[in-house]
């Protein structure tokens, strides 16, 4: 019985009711997805702090992005996309050139047809080449935030069949 106990302590500590480090650690009841890397599936820890719009809140809570459709955040994910030059390897509207297509139906990534596989795929890049583009990841005072990979999503989801919030 004190076996039981202690073993059910031990693994509560280890994956924090699910909640993410930063939640756990300030005892907060956050509920958040927790990311994994596109590379080899470990977590992908990301403070939470930097998820700091209200989208970018409810994407961390949720998964699903909240800037699909949204007319005014697919011009600002173009314009992030064409300065991060994702363009060069992805083509104008992500259909594909020297690097794969991002707009579907065939991903390089399974996990890209899901916004968060697919932000998780751009915030800490890929096995086959492509960088990271998480703030602090290429630089540390450099980099796309939370909010902005959301914006360069809806800008991706808008030329697909396919939301990535299905």
């Amino acid at each position: 019985m004190l076996l039981t106990a202690l073993l059910a302590t031990m693994l509560a500590a280890c994956n924090n009711g699910g909640q993410s480090g930063a939640a756990a650690d300030a005892g907060g009841d956050i509920k958040a997805v927790q990311f994994v890397t596109t590379q080899d599936g470990q977590p992908l820890v990301i403070d939470q702090k930097m998820f700091d719009t209200p989208a970018a809140k409810e994407f961390l809570a949720t998964g699903k992005n909240p800037y699909i459709g949204n007319e005014e955040a697919i011009k600002e994910g173009k314009k992030r996309f064409n300065l991060f030059s994702c363009v060069a390897c992805h083509g104008g509207h992500g259909e594909g050139a020297v690097g794969p297509g991002l707009i579907g139906e065939n991903f390089r990534y399974a996990k890209n047809a899901t916004n968060k596989g697919m932000f998780e795929t751009i915030w800490h890049g890929t096995n086959g080449g492509m960088g990271a583009k998480g703030f602090g990841l290429m630089a540390p005072d450099d980099g796309l935030k939370p909010d902005d990979v959301l914006k360069v999503i809806a800008f991706i989801r808008s030329h697909a069949k396919i939301t990535g919030n299905e």
